[in-house]
């Protein structure tokens, strides 16, 4: 895992240059401040959830799935899980609700939106939101053999302190109903970010409303080498 984070850091070293060089004299057109949020906070969540992966104790969550993945097994169960998170998640991903993306390490990435998943300043789940969870959750205890980081996002409406706790418990109400529906409680943990991760400018209300997400990063357990 400490190979993904030095990986994920020189990509975001090259991000930076790259946002840096190009504009008019060169004919080159520089990256917009949403497209280096969006992808400098996708690499930035993907560290968060290799940290938290580690904390967990890797033999102890081996143990919990019993028995982790190894060489290309690792690859080819990740890219079915993906290929299956789509297929479930077909409706909310063609309205624009949902996203689910492969990351460096084999690590798949799912965003939900604030407009599906809670009301604003609220971190309880919208009842018509359970019918996606319910069908994100099938597929993720299928596929037991990964960790799953929940994290959470807001915008820069309200107090710094205020934004971390809310984007905390609605990680937390993410992972609260994965366990109801029988995952196993040792892969899951939540993380909240607050504001500190913007993908888009909140000098907007669609920008604001891009800030105020759930991430889910779902790792796979690897065996012991």
């Amino acid at each position: 895992m400490n190979k993904f984070v030095a990986v994920v850091l020189s990509l975001t070293l090259v991000i930076a240059g790259c946002a840096s060089s190009g504009g008019a004299a060169d004919g080159k057109r520089g990256m917009t401040n949403t497209e280096k949020g969006a992808i400098i906070g996708a690499v930035g969540g993907a560290v968060v959830g290799a940290a938290v992966s580690d904390k967990r104790g890797k033999g102890a969550l081996i143990g919990a799935v019993g028995g982790g993945l190894a060489g290309g097994a690792v690859g080819a169960y990740m890219d079915s899980q993906k290929q299956d998170l789509e297929k479930n998640l077909k409706k909310e991903r063609e309205a624009g609700n949902a996203r689910v993306e492969k990351l460096p390490g084999d690590i798949v990435k799912i965003t939900m939106t604030n407009q599906t998943a809670f009301d604003t300043g609220s971190a309880e789940i919208k009842p018509g939101f359970r019918a996606t969870m319910d069908r994100l959750a099938e597929v993720v205890v299928r596929y037991g053999k990964t960790s799953l980081t929940v994290v959470g996002h807001t915008d820069s409406e309200g107090t710094k302190d205020f934004n971390e706790e809310l984007s905390r418990k609605r990680a937390q109400a993410v992972a609260d109903y994965f366990r109801s529906k029988n995952v196993n409680p040792a892969r899951l943990e939540a993380v909240g970010k607050g504001e500190t991760e913007p993908v888009a400018s909140n000098k907007s209300e669609a920008g604001r409303q891009a800030n105020r997400r759930v991430e889910i990063f779902v790792e796979p357990v690897r065996a012991e080498s």
